[in-house]
């Protein structure tokens, strides 16, 4: 059986570092992507650290949405792989991350699929090095159940075929935030998602500038709404270091 093809979504904003750590750990794929498409959703131009990255196929598309579910979709609209795998440009992948995918895409009947998950508190120094500090780890086997209070998917973690992205209609750009649990929770309902075991990616976290650190009355508006259509209790804002706490393993090396 001839397998899967993968385009690789990135979204990035005016982070080139990080992004060409991003770039770099797809670059040392084990499998090789057909094509990786970037959602530049920025003022600094993604351009010149991708030109450095080692890729074969990339295609930067510059947007200006601000919101990183409809960035994901700009950047699959035209895509040409069987499957889309997501990546937020400061999150990185290890080597096996899309072999292990492409192996549960062989099976025509998964739709969604995602790999476990390191999560790393990191400090960046000032010579731009980053510095793991703790790591929790998130494995864990699809549990509707819990998925109905913590979403323990991060999106860097996420592969759906393309024909489900498609019918399903891709993120709903009505949330600026948890539009990855409301895409999971319907995605859901079409086929049990498929955990990859083994870690691949590496969630990073900082002090500053990661979206599940984001404690505004938006995102808390968005939560309620997605307890409204999916029929969740009330829901608590969470980072997904707190959720590996609370449904993740204890710690093991990065």
């Amino acid at each position: 059986m001839k397998s899967p093809t993968v385009t690789v979504i990135v979204v990035t904003r005016d982070r080139p570092a990080l992004l060409a750590d991003a770039l770099a750990s797809i670059a040392a794929q084990k499998r090789a992507p057909l094509e990786v498409r970037i959602a530049d959703d920025g003022e600094i131009p993604a351009t010149e650290v991708v030109a450095g990255a080692g890729l074969l196929e990339v295609t930067v598309l510059p947007v200006e949405v601000r919101q990183p579910g409809a960035a994901r979709n700009r950047a699959a609209a035209q895509a040409r792989g069987d499957v889309l795998a997501f990546l937020d440009d400061d999150d990185r992948w290890r080597p096996a991350h899309l072999e292990g995918l492409i192996q549960a895409f062989q099976d025509p009947h998964c739709g969604v699929a995602y790999a476990d998950a390191a999560v790393i508190r990191e400090r960046i120094d000032r010579d731009g090095r980053r510095v793991d500090l703790e790591t929790r780890i998130i494995a864990r086997d699809w549990d509707a159940q819990v998925m109905e209070r913590d979403d323990y998917v991060p999106p860097s973690a996420l592969a759906v075929r393309r024909s489900w992205f498609e019918e399903l209609g891709g993120f709903d750009e009505s949330f600026a935030c948890s539009e990855d649990w409301d895409f999971l929770l319907r995605a859901a309902r079409a086929g049990v998602p498929r955990r990859v075991p083994g870690v691949t990616v590496e969630i990073r976290m900082r002090e500053q500038g990661h979206a599940s650190q984001d404690q505004s009355a938006e995102r808390r508006a968005c939560l309620q709404r997605l307890s409204a259509r999916h029929g969740l209790p009330p829901l608590d804002i969470k980072t997904f270091w707190e959720v590996a706490h609370d449904v993740g393993r204890p710690s093991a090396p990065a």
